[in-house]
């Protein structure tokens, strides 16, 4: 399972250079200007640079990357957890819903094309 820590930040760019520079995530995976994805490729280390989601009304404290995230809602919903953001396919291709977790966390659930 991978999990991405998503960071806020108030710039995305200018936020990503302490993390490039200073700690040495030499690969920016993507960088959709309101997220960005920095990682060291030797070890996977990366981190999730995020000044404001697109598209959800709340922004997500981390991203879990799942392999079905339409089985993922469906559990979610059958729980009783609270779903923060309905399943949706995003026009950047990912599909994710957004969850809270019991203690108030905020997840995204996300599943990327292949």
């Amino acid at each position: 399972m991978k999990i991405s820590t998503s960071i806020p930040v108030d710039d995305v760019d200018r936020a990503k250079s302490f993390y490039t520079d200073f700690l040495g995530l030499r690969e920016e995976e993507f960088n959709m200007g309101w997220v960005a994805r920095c990682t060291d490729p030797d070890s996977g280390a990366h981190v999730q640079l995020v000044s404001r989601d697109k598209t959800a009304p709340v922004d997500s404290a981390l991203s879990v990357h799942a392999d079905d995230v339409d089985a993922a809602y469906a559990e979610a919903q059958a729980a009783g957890y609270e779903i923060v953001y309905p399943l949706t396919t995003e026009e950047w291709g990912v599909r994710r819903f957004f969850v809270r977790a019991p203690d108030g966390t905020v997840l995204n659930i996300v599943q990327h094309r292949d």
